[in-house]
């Protein structure tokens, strides 16, 4: 493995991800670090390896009542008694059970749990579970500004093309900021805009050839997809579909 120190850094973010640690933009740039290191996608597969043994191999027993006894005793304790309680001091079931029971809490600790994609899942599925995330506090946005000629550069040296930005304040769709995020196997620029109090994730990432409007529902949020000038765009809120399609057109018509 290469002593390269942002390696380093890099194997630290894989073992943070297989622990679903990583804010979006964490995530984003290590998606982008593991498209050009062989040595950090060797150390992904490891822990992913790892992880799908221990699930399959690693025998599962049902913790003996004694000891949980003990751990009731103990949280029973961490709370206080009650008054005029006496609590006696039992240590004959940690001293049989201790080193077990830290092993099992230490082995829970450091596995890694890898869960591949659910089958079936499309675009649409995929934004929404991305926008869902993306709505849990500080992770919405990585700029915040309403100033399309303040975002669109921020983008600069943190993805691989210049997504289109703009603002439709004067319409009621003002801009709010953007944020890195992984979309479809590739890192993405979201752009956020609301209406009213709803939040809407706009997703740019590049593609060739045209495509006409499409709306989809997907666990009670809607998406307004199309494709044009080299770019993918998917719009997704729990907006009505109507005002949702309307932000869409306002992009479509939009100048460059």
């Amino acid at each position: 493995m290469t002593g390269n120190p942002a390696c380093r850094k890099f194997r630290l973010l894989v073992q943070a991800d297989h622990d679903g640690e990583l804010g979006v933009a964490e995530a984003a740039e290590l998606a982008v670090h593991l498209q050009g290191c062989a040595d950090c996608r060797a150390v992904q597969r490891q822990l992913a390896d790892l992880s799908a043994r221990l699930r399959s191999e690693v025998p599962r027993y049902e913790a003996p009542a004694v000891l949980r006894a003990a751990l009731q005793a103990q949280l029973a304790l961490a709370s206080g008694p009650a008054q005029g309680t006496v609590v006696p001091f039992r240590a004959k079931p940690w001293r049989e059970f201790g080193l077990a029971a830290a092993a099992a809490m230490a082995l829970a600790a450091s596995v890694v749990l890898w869960l591949p994609p659910a089958p079936g899942m499309d675009d649409a599925d995929e934004i929404v579970a991305s926008h869902i995330r993306a709505l849990q506090p500080g992770h919405l946005t990585d700029v915040i500004s309403t100033d399309q000629h303040t975002v669109k550069p921020w983008f600069d040296g943190r993805i691989d093309y210049a997504p289109p930005v703009r603002d439709f304040a004067a319409a009621g769709f003002p801009l709010v900021g953007g944020r890195l995020d992984y979309i479809v196997g590739r890192p993405a620029a979201a752009l956020v805009y609301m209406r009213d109090k709803h939040v809407i994730d706009l997703y740019v990432w590049p593609h060739t050839g045209n495509a006409a409007p499409t709306v989809h529902t997907a666990n009670g949020y809607n998406v307004v997809g199309w494709a044009g000038g080299g770019m993918r765009f998917q719009a997704v809120s729990d907006l009505n579909p109507a005002e949702l399609r309307q932000f869409g057109d306002l992009w479509r018509t939009a100048s460059p």
